[in-house]
């Protein structure tokens, strides 16, 4: 049986999945923010969906960056399997 080739690292790269995934998030808040600005659109739940999908998104890129320095120290508390 044949092996199937590998993901492509921009698949599996998960610094870049999020930080990808976060700069849309909020470049959607921040169209939505100037919407409102510039064009009196009222701050409704599409601009509250991306404020928290950014924050979300940074907090959680926050906690795996925390949890892969404690791998690469050797932290007993640490999770496995997340230095590349």
């Amino acid at each position: 049986m044949v092996d199937p080739p590998a993901l492509p690292r921009s698949t599996t790269d998960i610094t870049l999945v999020v930080a990808v995934g976060t700069l849309v998030w909020l470049t959607g808040a921040a169209v939505l923010f100037l919407a409102h600005v510039l064009g009196g659109r009222p701050l409704d739940i599409w601009f509250t969906t991306c404020a928290v999908g950014a924050g979300l998104g940074a907090l959680g890129f926050g906690i795996f960056s925390w949890q892969r320095s404690a791998a690469r120290r050797g932290s007993r508390l640490a999770q496995g399997g997340l230095d590349d």
